[in-house]
């Protein structure tokens, strides 16, 4: 009886310390969004849409010579997390890789890629 209720009392403190987290806990908002430094030839900013929070993707813009294909990695907090649809940038040009966290998800705690 005793390990039981120590049990329940730490789940307890678990829970208030959860949900007193303070309010810079939460995700970066889109105007956070970051501008990574140039990886595999892709000159990357990561986004999180103004009005679904939910709902976030990457711009790269191809400084190759020859086309790169990649997607978003997406991290969703407490729903699984989303792999965006895979894009192939030709030389020069930018394209968008996005997703959408389930409804039940905490937000977007980070935006990635990768080259593929």
């Amino acid at each position: 009886m005793k390990n039981r209720a120590a049990a329940l009392s730490v789940a307890a403190a678990l829970v208030a310390l959860g949900t007193a987290l303070p309010a810079s806990a939460a995700p970066a908002p889109a105007a956070a969004a970051a501008v990574e430094s140039v990886r595999s030839g892709l000159d990357c900013t990561t986004w999180i849409h103004h009005n679904d929070p939910l709902y976030g993707g990457v711009d790269c813009t191809n400084n190759t010579g020859s086309p790169v294909t990649f997607h978003a990695d997406i991290v969703c907090g407490w729903a699984p997390d989303v792999t965006g649809n895979s894009v192939t940038a030709l030389p020069g040009r930018t394209e968008e890789s996005s997703g959408h966290c389930a409804v039940y998800s905490s937000g977007i705690g980070h935006i990635g890629w990768t080259v593929e």
